[in-house]
């Protein structure tokens, strides 16, 4: 039995448009804007089915960032919170 939780607001919005307001249960968010209920439906429910592999990349882009920071200080790019590119 899966544990996952998802929030799902779907209201109208404005001009024949519904605000799709989505949060997965890695703490992800995201608004957009479908122009029917029906694609509304569709977005939420493809981006729900998609919330590990997106908290996966997540994970490795930030393990990626801080294994560049750490080579930039061992490079000693970065001194004192100076980035060293000014």
């Amino acid at each position: 039995m899966s544990h996952n939780k998802y929030n799902i607001n779907i209201q109208y919005s404005h001009d024949n448009f519904y605000k799709v307001s989505l949060t997965d249960h890695h703490g992800a968010r995201t608004v957009v804007y479908e122009p029917s209920v029906e694609r509304a439906l569709d977005y939420a429910m493809q981006w729900c089915h998609e919330s590990d592999q997106r908290k996966q990349e997540r994970d490795t882009h930030n393990k990626a960032v801080m294994d560049m920071i750490a080579l930039d200080k061992i490079a000693g790019i970065t001194t004192n919170n100076s980035d060293g590119l000014d």
